[in-house]
């Protein structure tokens, strides 16, 4: 075990954890996950089955990362933010199993705020930034800083996090990582 996992956390069998994660008090790692080379889950993170997650995530302390929601590398998900699986839970009409279940897909980079809500079926964009206590319910463009209930684009970050102003000609650069950036056709890239 080439992984730290704290003696109050769980780790069930069949899961593939990376070397340098960080599993800390009261978390529950279910059958089937896959999980990346240096990681960190706080305190009281459970992690579905069969969920997929990259290198360098970061986990806050009580996220529930339920099946069918994948995270690419660098992840970031604040204390106590939410995804869910499905779109409509009804006690009555259980809807157990992965058959029932809607994807969520969150692309490198993304940050998602403390008590943010993401809503099954959506897709955030690479280094997008979901502010605190957001209510996700579309998807996210790359580079897309989103708040409010239901979650707006508010304007557009740098890989680094730092707010983008764009120039009359749509181009914008990071003072922090001092990489270009292009707004066109409502999108952002970085230039190359």
């Amino acid at each position: 075990m080439n992984y730290f996992k704290h003696e109050s956390a769980y780790v069930d069998e069949n899961c593939v954890i990376g070397d340098g994660t960080k599993i800390w008090h009261f978390s529950h790692i279910q059958s089937g996950t896959k999980i990346g080379k240096k990681c960190v889950f706080g305190q009281n993170v459970n992690v579905g089955n069969n969920v997929s997650i990259g290198d360098f995530c970061k986990v806050q302390n009580n996220v529930s990362i339920y099946e069918g929601v994948t995270l690419e590398d660098y992840v970031f998900c604040g204390p106590s933010m939410v995804f869910t699986n499905i779109l409509d839970p009804k006690c009555k009409y259980p809807q157990v199993g992965a058959q029932f279940y809607v994807k969520t897909l969150v692309k490198e980079g993304a940050s998602i705020g403390a008590n943010a809500t993401i809503v099954c079926g959506i897709t955030l964009g690479k280094h997008s930034l979901i502010g605190a206590g957001s209510v996700v319910t579309k998807d996210v463009p790359d580079y897309a800083l989103v708040v409010g209930v239901p979650g707006k684009i508010l304007g557009w970050v740098s890989e680094a996090g730092k707010r983008l102003n764009f120039d009359k000609a749509g181009f914008a650069s990071c003072e922090k990582s001092k990489k270009k950036y292009q707004l066109k056709d409502g999108l952002v890239s970085e230039v190359i």
